[in-house]
Order: structure tokens, then sequence, then C-alpha cells
């Protein structure tokens, strides 16, 4: 029976050194944002194209990582149970980070987040495995409309979670539908084609994981396996740390 196994736990650990990796940029990332909000700082993120594609990059991991994941836990856990478990702590986190962003941030609080985009998109994409690799070329198509078409009517904060926008709204967090559910989708894509290969390890990840120290290894790997929760508490502990500073 052991033989049979479709994976092994060291296989899915890849994933999450990979989420771990995403996680460190994301607190890198706003570790340099808190610099400017406490004005220790003067970098240009909103506006200076090279801290809009670093923003790009760690989301797009999340996202990408997420689809994977979730056609993995289709092969081992097919049920819904599981997946409903999982997703109320996720909307409960999206609810948690809305009401602390409120707190924060008043007039630019977090109403549709990645938090929020994954609570709402997970349940869309679960109902689109069936279309296999299809979500791949529909995934793009999200893109590909996402950053080339654009609405005035889209732009009210009611229905600006959608996308399709031409006036980005203020906010401190914004994952709109278009484009980023197609990152989604062809992060599940790509899952699904990895299961169809019986979860081959990429030789990218075996070349990763023969560089990294061992502890470096095991670190990343927590820290992905805890992401929801690292992302969570990482700001307020940067938050504070800053403001004890200052």
């Amino acid at each position: 029976m052991k033989r049979n196994r479709p994976t092994s736990p060291a296989r899915l650990d890849g994933v999450d050194l990979l989420r771990g990796i995403a996680i460190v940029m994301m607190i890198a990332y706003h570790f340099c944002f808190d610099l400017v909000l406490f004005r220790w700082a003067a970098w240009p993120m909103l506006a200076d194209l090279r801290w809009i594609a670093w923003r790009s990059v760690i989301l797009s991991s999340f996202l990408l990582i997420a689809g994977v994941s979730l056609a993995l836990r289709q092969q081992f856990r097919p049920g819904w149970s599981d997946f409903w478990r999982r997703w109320v702590q996720l909307a409960g986190a999206a609810l948690l980070v809305t009401l602390g962003s409120a707190w924060m941030f008043p007039r630019t609080f977090i109403y549709f987040g990645v938090l929020h985009h994954l609570a709402l998109m997970l349940i869309v994409a679960r109902l689109m495995q069936p279309l296999g690799l299809w979500n791949a070329a529909i995934g793009a198509l999200v893109v590909v409309l996402g950053n080339t078409v654009g609405f005035a009517a889209m732009n009210p904060k009611w229905i600006n979670w959608i996308g399709l926008i031409t006036q980005k709204p203020y906010t401190e967090d914004y994952v709109p539908i278009f484009p980023w559910f197609g990152v989604l989708l062809i992060g599940m894509a790509l899952g699904q084609f990895w299961r169809a290969r019986r979860f081959a390890v990429p030789g990218f990840a075996r070349r990763l994981r023969a560089v990294l120290p061992r502890a470096v290894d095991r670190g990343l790997t927590t820290l992905g396996r805890w992401s929801l929760t690292t992302y969570l508490v990482h700001q307020p502990i940067l938050i504070g740390l800053l403001w004890l500073a200052k």
C-alpha cells in the first residue's frame, strides 16, 4: 500500500517551501512600506514601477501556490468538509483584516484584499476544477482582460472588487477578480498538470533545496505551513516594533 501512494510529505514540503519564500518577500515589502508610513523612508512605492512589479510578483506567487494547493487538496482530500473548514478560517481572517485596517486606516481600510479575494474565488475555482487544463486558458484570458479593459462604471466601491476599472481605489490592499483570479486559475491548472505527472518533483525545486542550508529550508517550510497566521500577525508586530523604536 505504501508503494502506491501518489506523493510523499517531502514533495509537499516543496510547496510549503515556495510559499515560505513568498512570505519572506511579503514581510520585506511590508517592512519597507512601514518605513514609509513612519516617514523614515520616502520610496515611491505606489508610483515606481519597480515597487509595483515587486508587489505583483509577491501576489502572483501567493495566488499561483493557492491554485496549486487547491488541486493538491482535490487529489488527497477530495471532500468538501476539509475545504469548508479551511474556508471558514480564511473568511474569518479576511474579516479580521477589514476590522483591523478600519481601525488603523479608516479612510483607506481593506475591503477586498488578498484574503477576501481568496475567500470568494477559491469557491469558484473549486467548482471549475472539472475543466482541467482549460483553466489555464481561461485564467490567461482573465489576466489579459483585467490588464487591458476598463469601464468607468466599475469604479464605485460597491462594484470595483470585480476589477475592469479605470481608476484605482484608495485602499491599503486591492486584489480584484480581474486580473488576479486568472493567476489563481493558472496555478490550479499547474497543480492539475503536476497531478497528471504523478507529482514528479520539478528540477528547479530539487536544485533549490540542494542549495539552501538545511536550517533555512526548514524555517521557510515552517513559514509556508503557517502562512495564514504569519499573514495576520506580521504587520502588527512590525508596526508595533517601529512605533516603539520611534
